[in-house]
């Protein structure tokens, strides 16, 4: 690939710019703030915990559904910092677990600033600035949480209805470009 933009519109039609895996993640911080209320805060945690590990692969087959291919080409220069913000996102996930330690009402807003950190670099990786008010969006909720001593379960649900709306301004975004 010759070019940045070149690389980024790979990006883009292998994974439909970023949509499924905004999506799935939506899903799985839905359901960590549902059970996070309706069972145990606990198991909320865990859900999002163990249920973040499904979220990539769930997405590849969002984008094979959509008719994308799941898959960058072999050689996108941009392969290396998906990969580097992913591992740097996955060494992240003790600190907020940790945190759940001190107090349960933590762990979401910890959460929340380590993939809003993640997306950040998804403009790079897509060349969309939608994904700076994306996580910016997520940092401010996880302060506003903690600031506003929320129950534990409106992180979750938050994160996730945040993760939708911003799946939906992406998919419009794309449909304008």
């Amino acid at each position: 690939m010759e070019s940045i933009k070149e690389a980024q519109k790979d990006m883009n039609e292998g994974y439909y710019y970023g949509v499924p895996g905004i999506v799935s993640s939506g899903t799985v911080w839905l359901l960590a703030g549902i059970l996070a209320l309706l069972v145990e805060p606990r198991i909320g945690v865990a859900t999002l915990v163990f249920g973040g590990t499904l979220i990539f692969p769930v997405s590849v087959l969002l984008c094979k559904a959509l008719g994308r291919t799941g898959k960058h080409s072999k050689g996108n220069p941009l392969a290396p910092l998906a990969i580097e913000g992913t591992i740097w996102m996955l060494l992240s996930i003790p600190i907020a677990i940790g945190a759940a330690f001190t107090s349960l009402n933590w762990f979401f807003p910890a959460m929340l600033l380590v993939v809003g950190g993640r997306y950040l670099t998804f403009n790079t990786i897509y060349g969309s600035r939608v994904y700076w008010a994306f996580g910016v969006v997520l940092a401010v909720s996880a302060v506003s949480i903690i600031a506003l001593r929320a129950p534990v379960y409106i992180g979750g649900l938050l994160g996730g209805i945040i993760e939708y709306v911003f799946a939906v301004i992406v998919l419009v975004q794309t449909k304008k470009n």
